[in-house]
């Protein structure tokens, strides 16, 4: 009596119809693979907000992901787009109002200049403990072939100077593209 496994040249049709439809799904299965961002991963990131604090995440996410070989865009709208402008990116607010990380009561951070004075602060921080500024993580990320990409109902509506952007800011984008975008990412953050 034999042990052996019956195979499809053995004439069972059940099982020979099965091995074929598994061959098939493989074959399925690699092509999907090959054709899906060329095996490489890929994140979306859409960054909507433009404070000092704010500027700082999808700017790291996006280079530390680039550098583990990750495809990245990065969809910057409304206040989002403070971080891609050359002036207005020197110049980003940290609020000390509504902020729940501030070692402070809103009644406080809401005396004038107490916003220049925690964003000085942090400014001082960042400089002392030799960070990156947002204009080097912007360079950073374009050198390591992040997309950052500004909206472009943001720019009308705002009523920005795409001259003004950073070198290298991929203008004209718009809901539609970051929607597919994220669709095809593997990781897609709202920051």
């Amino acid at each position: 009596m034999s042990t052996d496994t019956p195979t499809a040249s053995d004439g069972d049709p059940d099982r020979a119809e099965l091995e074929t439809r598994i061959a098939d799904l493989e074959a399925q299965i690699a092509d999907l693979e090959a054709t899906v961002n060329d095996g490489q991963p890929k994140m979306s990131i859409i960054a909507t907000k433009g404070t000092l604090d704010m500027a700082y995440p999808p700017l790291i996410l996006a280079s530390t992901a680039a550098a583990f070989g990750y495809e990245v865009t990065v969809f910057h709208t409304f206040w989002g787009l403070d971080i891609l402008h050359e002036e207005r990116s020197k110049n980003l607010q940290l609020s000390a109002v509504g902020n729940p990380n501030m070692p402070m009561p809103n009644v406080i951070g809401a005396l004038p200049g107490m916003d220049r004075l925690t964003t000085r602060l942090m400014e001082q921080r960042i400089e002392d403990n030799d960070t990156a500024t947002i204009a080097e993580l912007l360079g950073t990320g374009l050198d390591m072939g992040v997309e950052f990409q500004a909206c472009q109902m943001t720019i009308d509506l705002m009523d920005y100077d795409e001259a003004d952007f950073y070198d290298g800011v991929t203008t004209g984008v718009g809901a539609a593209t970051a929607i597919q975008d994220m669709a095809e990412a593997d990781i897609q953050l709202l920051v």
